[in-house]
């Protein structure tokens, strides 16, 4: 691979996908970034595009592809919650959620593997969740979404490996974001009991596992579950 890559970070504008983004712009890579509401890192080229709008992913790509070249790595983050018990949980709870997180990832790997074909390289990084594997309360349509991932990576691993493009899922556990910032503090504290390392992840611990599998030193992974999780789902 190049020196500086062509990479593109999904809901790039904060939290864990601003992180990511950053952690790219530090090694060098030419980074286009996807937002709804903007607020791109400095450096970044800014990209407003809705995930669910295949119209919309694929003017990001091109605009990407004219500043910065085929896009060798995109990092698949967009995603968005809304939790409430099953019984409460409405269709449109389910299908917003399930067409943002798991349907708006398809719709990114689908446009970047046409690139990645012609290059004969690429990662595929999706951003999935603890909760994936573990399950949550309140989350059936999120969990749901974030499982999905899994099996669409490994799927898309053994589809797109022949070319040298690899396919992996990072599932952080619970992060220091705007996310869990609204989270009430006897319900943190519980969390934080669960978790083995008694503290949240800063963004750029995730960032890190993200950037590792773009690098050179992760050619031969694909098709892996990275846990970020500070050993909260082990075993799952």
């Amino acid at each position: 691979m190049s020196d500086s890559r062509s990479v593109l970070v999904t809901g790039g504008n904060r939290g864990i996908g601003r992180a990511i983004a950053e952690a790219f712009l530090a090694q060098g890579d030419k980074v286009a970034v996807t937002t709804r509401s903007g607020g791109a890192p400095d450096g970044a080229l800014e990209l407003k595009a809705d995930v669910t709008d295949a119209a919309a992913v694929d003017a990001a790509f091109k605009a990407a592809e004219e500043a910065h070249g085929p896009v060798e790595v995109l990092v698949a983050n967009a995603g968005i919650t809304a939790d409430t018990l099953l019984l409460r949980m409405s269709d449109d709870d389910w299908s917003s959620v399930l067409d943002t997180n798991l349907t708006g990832s398809f719709r990114l790997a689908k446009r970047a593997a046409k690139g990645m074909l012609r290059l004969r390289r690429g990662r595929i990084i999706l951003v999935s969740s603890v909760v994936a594997t573990l399950g949550s309360p309140g989350q059936v349509n999120y969990a749901a979404s974030k499982a999905g991932l899994i099996g669409m990576a490994r799927s898309l691993a053994r589809e797109l490996g022949s070319r040298s493009i690899t396919a992996n899922v990072v599932a952080p556990g619970y992060v220091d974001t705007d996310m869990t910032a609204v989270l009430d503090e006897d319900l943190k504290e519980g969390i934080r009991g669960r978790i083995p390392l008694g503290r949240y992840a800063d963004p750029a611990e995730v960032a890190s596992a993200v950037t590792w599998l773009a690098s050179d030193g992760a050619a031969y992974v694909t098709g892996a579950v990275i846990p970020v999780d500070g050993g909260l789902g082990m075993g799952h």
